[in-house]
């Protein structure tokens, strides 16, 4: 069960204040109040993404009109046919089932035990995923404000609602009356799991953290081949973390420049000063 955003912002607010605590109080462990610090950020994100979330969208037949013209792009982009794949996959009646919990259960989970995993053995690139987080989930979540219908919607196409006829779902039948099933693009499943399966591949060295990219490849499998979204929601969600990650390195290499013209306007300044004068 979700969190609500109030739940959510007060619990951010609380650890934000036992992190001013810990910082006020050198008696108090070391581990406090980084580990509050983090808590209170990730609730925060937490607190913002389901807020807007929760905002009305527009919704009925534009939805249906955009989830056409993404079947339309997908055709001019000659990107594989979303329905040749779900109709391979039917073959083995079993590993869409599996897939249709794989996308309920897998969701979230994947997600909390990387950032756990990451504070713990590799902390120093931490700070750098929860902001990659923060922005695919804040910025992905304001795409949702333009509805658009998921394959599922056009069984006319040859699409199978996968959940519905075999099972686990989590939507109602409510279809195109909620607001929800229309929250399609970007992919928020495909932008989570490719924060862990590129987080945990770049941030180490073990043969394990090729656990993270295998949970990637079966996310982006979830949500296609069972109709919930368009291989497009998952192509600009992973388009959309590039960004971000794009925008984190040229941070870092402004941020180093500038350590490097400071240091070097120090050392400048140190020898004229070591200077006799004349």
């Amino acid at each position: 069960m979700w969190l609500s955003w109030k739940i959510s912002t007060a619990t951010a607010v609380v650890l934000a204040a036992l992190a001013l605590v810990a910082h006020r109080k050198p008696s108090w462990p070391d581990w406090v109040r980084p580990l509050t610090k983090e808590g209170s950020l990730l609730f925060l994100i937490y607190s913002v993404w389901h807020k807007l979330g929760a905002l009305p969208l527009n919704i009925g037949g534009d939805a249906i009109v955009r989830g056409r013209d993404v079947w339309n792009a997908e055709r001019w982009l000659h990107l594989p046919n979303e329905v040749t794949l779900q109709h391979w996959a039917l073959h083995a009646i079993w590993f869409v089932q599996f897939l249709n919990v794989y996308y309920i259960v897998f969701h979230v989970a994947p997600l909390g035990i990387f950032l756990a995993w990451l504070y713990v053995r590799h902390r120093d690139r931490f700070p750098y995923w929860r902001n990659q987080l923060a922005f695919v989930s804040i910025v992905g979540q304001c795409i949702q404000f333009i509805p658009v219908a998921p394959p599922r919607f056009f069984p006319q196409l040859g699409f199978i609602d996968t959940a519905a006829v075999y099972g686990p779902t989590v939507y109602r039948s409510a279809g195109a009356a909620d607001p929800g099933q229309l929250a399609a693009m970007p992919s928020m499943h495909v932008a989570w799991a490719m924060v862990v399966g590129i987080g945990a591949v770049t941030a180490s060295r073990s043969r394990w953290r090729w656990i993270g990219a295998l949970h990637a490849l079966f996310t982006v499998l979830a949500v296609t081949l069972t109709g919930y979204h368009w291989l497009l929601d998952g192509i600009v969600a992973t388009g959309l973390l590039l960004v971000g990650m794009g925008a984190g390195a040229l941070w870092n290499w402004a941020q180093a420049a500038r350590r490097r013209t400071v240091a070097s306007g120090a050392t400048a300044a140190s020898r004229s000063l070591g200077q006799p004068s004349v």
